[in-house]
């Protein structure tokens, strides 16, 4: 699965995109937010609060519930605002 980060989150994770193999257990959205807070700190500080974390999976907004398989590739980043 590809993982895409913008905007603020790619600067705390320190990478703009990542290939993950996470395990069989996280089968959504909100699991895969979960998993990836356990991979350090800058994770952990970047999704502390995931109100403030938009997700699209394959290139449509989702809900937490959203499954994730792999082979998905899943951008997170924070609302868009415009002016």
């Amino acid at each position: 699965m590809k993982l895409l980060y913008f905007a603020w989150l790619r600067q705390k994770i320190g990478t703009a995109e990542e290939d993950v193999t996470p395990p069989a257990e996280v089968t959504d959205v909100a699991g895969l937010i979960d998993w990836l807070r356990g991979r350090g700190p800058a994770y952990a500080e970047a999704l502390r609060d995931e109100r403030v974390v938009k997700v699209a999976v394959n290139q449509e907004y989702v809900r937490r519930d959203h499954p994730v398989r792999p082979g998905d590739e899943i951008a997170l980043f924070p609302p868009v605002t415009g002016g």
